[in-house]
């Protein structure tokens, strides 16, 4: 994952790392199972070359010494045939751990890939998980916020009338007084016109849960982003040079690869309503997730700094670092290396 063209990507690296501890284990097993079968047979021959021997000893100790020297043969013939039994069953018996060693260290290999493909689900059920609690809260500040400003509205207006000054609101009512007919009237059209049109906005689109598809994000991206000018220049109708569309980690960390440290790109996420920032830094590449699901954007997990629009975080971070750990800053945005940009579809 260093900067040179030929270097590994991470997902290679993170399988030959996996094999390779696979194979570690399986050869650590490979050689218990070589140490107890090499035992066993040592013992089986040992045992059996000594009751030959004393077998052979008992039946020729008292012929005469001509006789000593067939026996002496005999007995070395019968001692090279058990060695040659020996060594052969010693290759059988390695044979068998090598093959019970390749076995395993696929059994091995299979459940570490697994454990990993079930720690990346974990870790998108969390972010998706912490998304929705910030979602809720927000829609709670919002409803409690809209109350607020309906009780006060109300208190105003009652106020106003106790006092007399109701010619103010005549053009409104288009009377002199207010009876309660009248006052219901107009607490019911004291919400905000941005409230009325949200209303009417959600019989049109209404957000999933979480990003389902590539064109349920384009179509969250068209009616909750473009309003709230994402991926634009502050004060300008160009899009920003950092801005890309929904690409995927490997395409980002493919854009920084040959791009110096601090280096950065905000990309369209497909795990949760918002963003992910690509970060190229000395060693590789860091992602933050932006969260876009309530009024405000911030990082997941990370910055609890909350900004009124995506420029605004990116601007923060140009002078702020993003981890104290990590002392991440944003120097050079990566731009665009597709024609039409990789942003195109969602401003079609």
């Amino acid at each position: 994952m260093g900067e040179a063209p030929g270097d590994k990507p991470y997902e290679q690296i993170s399988e030959e790392l996996i094999a390779e501890r696979a194979r570690q284990q399986a050869q650590k097993e490979a050689e218990e199972l070589w140490r107890q079968k090499e035992a066993e047979i040592t013992k089986k021959f040992r045992d059996a070359m000594a009751q030959e021997k004393a077998r052979i000893v008992a039946e020729k100790w008292k012929i005469e010494m001509e006789d000593r020297k067939a026996a002496k043969l005999e007995e070395e013939k019968i001692q090279e045939d058990l060695k040659k039994r020996e060594e052969e069953e010693r290759q059988k018996g390695e044979e068998q751990i090598r093959q019970q060693e390749e076995i395993r260290a696929k059994e091995l290999y299979l459940s570490l890939k697994q454990a990993q493909q079930h720690g990346q689900h974990s870790d998108d059920d969390q972010e998706w998980k912490e998304q929705l609690r910030r979602s809720k809260a927000a829609d709670e500040e919002r409803s409690h916020k809209a109350r607020r400003a309906r009780d006060e509205y109300r208190r105003q207006s009652l106020r106003a009338i106790q006092k007399g000054r109701v010619a103010d609101l005549s053009n409104l009512f288009q009377g002199t007084g207010l009876n309660n007919d009248q006052e219901t009237k107009l607490n019911s059209s004291s919400e905000s016109p941005l409230l009325s049109h949200s209303v009417a906005s959600s019989k049109i689109w209404e957000r999933p849960s979480r990003p389902f598809s590539r064109e349920v994000i384009i179509r969250w991206f068209k009616e909750e982003q473009v309003p709230r000018r994402a991926g634009f220049e502050r004060n300008t109708n160009r899009i920003a040079q950092w801005f890309h569309g929904i690409i995927s980690r490997q395409e980002a960390e493919e854009l920084l690869m040959n791009k110096s440290e601090g280096t950065f790109l905000v990309r369209v996420s497909e795990k949760i309503w918002g963003y992910a920032l690509s970060y190229r830094q000395q060693s590789g590449f860091k992602h933050f997730l932006v969260d876009a699901s309530g009024d405000f954007y911030s990082f997941l997990g990370v910055d609890p700094n909350r900004h009124a629009t995506l420029t605004d975080l990116i601007d923060f971070h140009k002078e702020e670092i993003i981890t104290s750990s990590g002392g991440e800053l944003l120097l050079e945005p990566c731009g665009q290396q597709k024609n039409p940009p990789d942003y195109s579809p969602l401003f079609e």
